[in-house]
């Protein structure tokens, strides 16, 4: 019989890792503030808990999948949080995508609670776990992240430990740099040849295996020409993420002008509206950027 893990967070992406992980076996418990997210994935196998704690009762590991350094301490430290209920040893992977300097905080605090600490941030998105895809970048004491990777090997086919507590989501940051302006890349490209009368649509598969092939070219340029904003991520996510970026960029002094773009692109598109939709819609902005503008009057 498999090891009993928590899941923490039941929103699009901890649904989708808790439903991999029942369909593939796990034993799970699983807690989020929202009922009905819960009740999504008793439907398909897990069992509902009550509170962080009673999710985190005799499980090997507890899984986080929360928007914010903030929420995660509350989840883990605040009462009726997983360090409650967890025991000695209990390993905590966090797959939320916050900022490192947090993170190695949250480690430190764990380890005087007698608990081991590994953040795993993950990209490919709810796609890539539906199929056991998953990219994961991970940061904490060797032992910890060769057991993490043991127990989300059904979820991941890329695990790498990138070094000490806080390097896994340095690394998603330098990941979502590099996303950010592929989305943007790809976007203005697509717009580009609309205007000039090329299909769009053929482009993909025109440039596979060349130097400007890339999975966001053959993902979204398609989704691009079909408006199809069906939503795997958000929009205003990014903008957390490239941030956080900036954030550790300013911390060594690294200057980032394109990132610096893309993010003022992203955060305008959030401005008027659009931050909860798909990465997708930054489409929009290539389709008439004027009526994505925010009133400045």
């Amino acid at each position: 019989m498999s090891e009993k893990l928590a899941l923490i967070g039941a929103g699009a992406m901890g649904g989708a890792i808790g439903a991999r992980l029942v369909e593939t076996g796990t034993s799970l418990a699983v807690f989020d503030l929202d009922p009905q997210k819960l009740d999504a994935l008793v439907q398909k196998g897990a069992v509902a808990a009550q509170s962080a704690a009673e999710a985190a009762k005799g499980a090997a590991a507890v899984i986080l999948s929360l928007n914010s350094p903030g929420i995660v301490e509350a989840a883990v430290f605040g009462s009726g949080g997983v360090a409650e209920g967890a025991g000695p040893g209990t390993l905590v992977i966090d797959m939320s995508s916050i900022d490192p300097t947090a993170t190695k905080a949250l480690a430190e605090r764990a380890a005087q609670r007698g608990l081991a600490w590994v953040d795993s941030p993950l990209s490919g998105g709810i796609p890539k776990v539906a199929t056991g895809a998953l990219t994961l970048m991970q940061g904490g004491a060797e032992a910890d992240v060769a057991k993490a990777q043991r127990l989300l090997a059904n979820i991941a086919a890329n695990q790498t430990h990138m070094g000490p507590a806080g390097t896994g989501q340095t690394t998603k940051l330098i990941n979502q740099v590099l996303c950010g302006l592929g989305f943007i890349a790809v976007a203005e490209a697509t717009a580009l040849a609309e205007a000039a009368g090329v299909d769009a649509t053929r482009i993909p598969d025109a440039l596979r295996g060349g130097r400007a092939d890339s999975a966001i070219l053959q993902e979204y340029m398609p989704r691009f020409v079909a408006r199809d904003y069906q939503r795997t991520g958000r929009i205003d996510n990014m903008v957390k993420d490239l941030n956080g970026a900036q954030d550790l960029a300013r911390l060594g002094n690294t200057s980032m002008p394109l990132t610096a773009l893309c993010a003022e692109i992203h955060r305008m598109l959030t401005a008027a509206g659009l931050g909860g939709e798909d990465q997708a819609a930054v489409m929009e902005y290539f389709s008439g950027a004027g009526r994505y503008l925010p009133d400045m009057s």
